[in-house]
């Protein structure tokens, strides 16, 4: 799964890795967490690539209950396209989902578990693939979310987690977002393990463990040979 992510790039690094219409004004962040409101690429009916805040838990927009989302952070690539919830999103409501680093964790033999911050070897940005919705409040409001979609771990991460986030070639950006790609079987086609090389996990504190504390320390890399 995908439970806890980071971007903490320059909002001029952001933009020139999604191809945005304009610098997006957003903080660094280093430890994002479900219910938060998470930043978002999607294409608007000119063409144009516009980021968007929305909050992390995909609330479908035939649902009684906004409750709902909590439960759906994550969308296997593997099922989505059969599933009520994700269904219609995978078809018609596709996004990028900007990151620099997501955390898993793993077992250690004491059977305590340690969280890895996970990220490209130069720390770039990348892109989770990602499905967004709206949602209509009794009242009126409009409520937008999103969910993160999950592939099987490559080798090098099944060692921490059986799954890993979904990652978008640059190349594949243009077609996740093309309305027009409708066809299951051609979206699941983009999505796939990244290769062992393009990630490179790092041993950081428990302090990551509380969805409150969002500073630099968070992926600070733990001294070699200890435990968080």
């Amino acid at each position: 799964m995908c439970g806890r992510f980071t971007l903490s790039a320059s909002p001029q690094e952001i933009e020139r890795a999604f191809g945005l219409d304009r610098e997006p004004r957003l903080e660094p962040r280093f430890n994002i967490a479900p219910s938060q409101p998470v930043a978002t690429v999607d294409q608007d009916t000119a063409g144009r690539r516009v980021l968007s805040l929305r909050r992390w838990g995909l609330v479908p927009y035939w649902a009684k209950d906004p409750g709902i989302g909590a439960r759906l952070i994550n969308a296997r690539a593997e099922t989505a396209a059969e599933k009520p919830a994700f269904r219609d999103a995978l078809s018609r409501r596709r996004c990028l989902v900007p990151a620099d680093g997501f955390y898993e964790w793993g077992q250690t033999r004491s059977g305590s578990r340690q969280p890895y911050h996970i990220a490209r070897p130069d720390r770039g940005c990348f892109a989770l693939a990602g499905l967004f919705e709206r949602w209509r409040a009794p009242e009126g409001d409009w409520v937008h979310t999103c969910s993160v979609l999950t592939v099987p771990a490559n080798p090098r991460l099944a060692t921490i987690h059986a799954r890993m986030p979904a990652i978008l070639a640059p190349a594949d950006y243009a077609r996740w977002l093309d309305p027009q790609l409708r066809d299951p079987r051609l979206l699941r086609a983009l999505l796939a393990p990244c290769p062992d090389a393009e990630l490179e996990p790092v041993p950081v504190s428990r302090r990551v463990n509380r969805a409150e504390v969002d500073d630099p320390a968070c992926i600070a890399p733990l001294p070699q040979g200890a435990t968080a």
